[in-house]
């Protein structure tokens, strides 16, 4: 692997699921970039829904913000492994983007 596909990789994580969706069309034809985008779009729309949704009930905001402090983790810990050339695979949401990026090559 290249390093354009490791700095791709670790682009794909930098806007959050927006960037994941522009690399996953773009750079489809390199499984490490489509492997890291489409974790990248799985991963931070789900966060993104959720906190949005827990940020506008009473009682449950907290929630949301905890989300938010686990996103920003995840989002280092995920670019940094990109970056390194690795395949860091999240709880179940890797697993889903490993079999969905092997299959959809655009």
């Amino acid at each position: 692997m290249g390093r354009g596909a490791r700095t791709a990789g670790w682009l794909s994580y930098l806007g959050g699921w927006v960037t994941g969706l522009i690399f996953l069309l773009l750079k489809r034809e390199d499984r490490f970039v489509r492997f890291h985008a489409m974790q990248s779009l799985i991963f931070f729309g789900a966060m993104s829904i959720a906190t949005t949704v827990f940020s506008y009930i009473p009682l449950l905001g907290f929630i949301g913000e905890g989300l938010a402090f686990v996103s920003f983790i995840c989002w280092i810990v995920l670019m940094v492994a990109a970056a390194r050339g690795r395949y860091y695979k999240l709880p179940i949401i890797g697993e889903y983007a490993e079999k969905w990026a092997n299959s959809w090559k655009g």
